[in-house]
């Protein structure tokens, strides 16, 4: 059982009461001060052997003074929430100072520090603040570390968040702010580790995921705005916004698409864009007058400052923002959104979903051929032509006796994650080994599907998969198979159905939206009297669902039907055009 701590209640509270401001800048508040080598290695670190100026976290064990102060000054002015001075306290990052196995420490040091002076203001003034724990990107990116070369995967970086996020909770922090996001799968990993950290402690806090997106509207890996926030919708955010990378006036149109997306927005800019000194130099007044149409036009929920803000800054925000109410706590449509680089709703006006099955190495004899002779370019060419030929999803498939699935799929997906044509568009991870399917989710970046998981195996099995899926934030294909194997009937399809979709929704979690229900579409005209019935079983079957179990989409492989009559393409067409107008399409999902 995990529980929300009160201070972290009082937080949710508050957010329909007013806006809540944010610190600013911690970076910027310690450049000013032009500490010295000497001082980032205190007594702890005099005998390092790298140079730790430059190492902010390490403050928090050797200058802990130096950091409290900057919250103080941040709390004066009027923060409600100051961030731990942890953006890089991470594994990954720290190991660039040799200070990997002191992420523990720090983390829990800079939480209590905080603590420390959240809990002088409150006997001093009164007032109530509360305690970010600040988790940054890393300094590597899981996307694109196929192309950089990067010694980085999925396990490496859910470890190192997973230790910081629990020494954070321990620390005492209140919510967690995964900020600075410019490579989602990155975020993914940090969301992955956070539901980690809360069953392991027992404590679930909220969480603020925080973008930074390039002049191109897109993060750094490529996302849309709305892609990044269905890929991150599974973690039910407190806030979702932007930080870094502009300054307010940058962010104006940004902050305006996520009106629609999100329960709640936060905002936190530069002040203004550097210059060429590298110096921001946008004045308190400057940036409260660019923030102010927002305000007044409630789009906002919580407000702060990033890189070259000061506590002057976050003084005129305050008092700014003080005038207006909240932004309205908001609810986006429930409905089945994918997402690659960009996304794709599956709703009542997305009629049928193509999609491409020709990366399948069961499906696909020159895939296969491509596959074990380690020829990924023009494997990559099959999924980009069946993309320019309008499928919206890439199914990919390895299994094969003769391939390590695993290596295989991974290698490929991470391949055409980086390939702005295939990633475009979602991914459906096919297989039936539980491992080529981990394997595969560890490399996406967008919202995935994952095809399949049944009851085959008992519902223990069944549950502990989904629960997996669902923390990946995948949608997920549910064959209609249990303990006494595939259904033909449609009695036996509705029954598991009706049995999946209660434990997909009131014990794994699920959104009704992102399960899709395969009821094995199943040949006719094979010379048995009793397979003659099982078209029309298909369709009634779809018809029970969609009537029955609110939200959950249909797939079915058409080419099942009229598997009887292959070689002859005349018939085999007729038949699929009952289904679609479009009868080359193997795979179709129906809203």
């Amino acid at each position: 059982m995990q529980i929300i701590p009160a201070r972290s209640q009082e937080l949710i509270d508050l957010a329909d009461k007013k806006i809540i401001i944010l610190d600013g800048a911690f970076g910027t508040m310690l450049q000013s001060l032009n500490l010295s080598e000497s001082d980032f290695r205190g007594t702890r670190f005099a005998m390092s052997k790298i140079n730790l100026r430059g190492c902010n976290d390490v403050l928090c064990i050797t200058a802990p003074q130096v950091v409290a102060n900057i919250h103080m000054q941040y709390l004066e002015a009027g923060a409600d929430i100051i961030e731990t001075n942890t953006f890089n306290a991470n594994a990954i990052s720290l190991s660039d100072y040799g200070l990997s196995d002191y992420v523990a420490e720090i983390n829990i040091t800079a939480a209590k520090i905080a603590r420390e002076q959240v809990e002088a203001i409150r006997e001093n003034s009164g007032r109530q603040a509360y305690i970010a724990g600040s988790v940054g990107p890393t300094n590597k990116s899981l996307t694109m570390a196929v192309t950089l070369s990067d010694d980085i995967d999925w396990d490496t970086m859910v470890d190192a968040y997973s230790t910081q996020i629990k020494a954070l909770i321990e620390g005492g922090v209140d919510l967690l702010l995964i900020e600075t996001i410019f490579d989602t799968l990155n975020a993914k990993a940090a969301i992955y580790a956070a539901e980690i950290a809360f069953e392991a402690t027992g404590t679930r806090l909220p969480i603020i995921l925080s973008a930074t997106l390039t002049e191109s509207g897109r993060t750094l890996s490529g996302q849309s705005l709305e892609a990044f926030v269905a890929t991150i919708a599974h973690a039910n955010p407190f806030a979702v916004g932007l930080n870094c990378g502009f300054g307010i006036e940058g962010m104006i149109s940004h902050i305006n698409t996520l009106q629609k997306l999100v329960a709640r927005v936060s905002v936190y800019a530069n002040a203004g864009l550097p210059d060429k000194l590298g110096k921001y130099n946008e004045t308190p007044q400057i940036m409260t007058n660019a923030l102010a149409p927002m305000l007044q036009s409630k789009q906002i929920n919580i407000v702060g400052g990033c890189c070259g803000t000061t506590p002057d800054h976050i003084r005129a925000i305050a008092n700014e923002a003080a005038k207006y109410a909240p932004r309205k706590l908001f609810a986006p449509a429930a409905k089945l959104t994918l997402a690659g680089l960009d996304t794709l709703d599956i709703c009542e006006e997305s009629n049928f979903i193509n999609v491409g099955e020709r990366c399948n190495v069961a499906g696909s004899r020159k895939f296969l051929r491509l596959i074990k002779e380690e020829n990924y370019d023009e494997a990559l060419e099959i999924a980009q032509s069946q993309v320019a030929k309008g499928a919206q999803i890439v199914d990919v498939n390895m299994d094969d006796a003769l391939l390590d699935a695993p290596k295989c799929i991974s290698r490929f997906i991470r391949l055409a994650q980086v390939d702005p044509e295939i990633a475009k568009v979602p991914t459906m991870v096919d297989s039936s080994d539980w491992n080529v399917i981990l394997a595969g989710l560890k490399t996406i970046q967008g919202k995935p599907v994952v095809n399949s998981i049944s009851l085959k195996a008992g519902e223990d099995a069944f549950i502990e998969h989904a629960k997996i899926i669902r923390r990946f934030g995948a949608a997920v294909v549910v064959m209609a198979f249990d303990e006494q194997g595939q259904a033909t009937s449609y009695e036996r399809k509705i029954e598991i159905c009706a049995r999946s979709y209660k434990l997909l929704t009131t014990i794994a979690g699920f959104s009704p939206h992102d399960i899709i229900f395969d009821p094995n579409i199943l040949s006719i005209a094979t010379g048995m009297p009793e397979h003659n019935h099982y078209a029309v079983d298909f369709i009634e079957a779809t018809r029970w669902i969609k009537c029955n179990l609110p939200g959950a989409k249909v797939s079915g492989g058409l080419s099942n039907l009229s598997f009887s009559f292959r070689g002859n393409n005349t018939v085999r067409e007729a038949m699929h055009s009952i289904f679609s107008p479009m009868p080359y399409r193997r795979e179709w999902i129906w809203q």
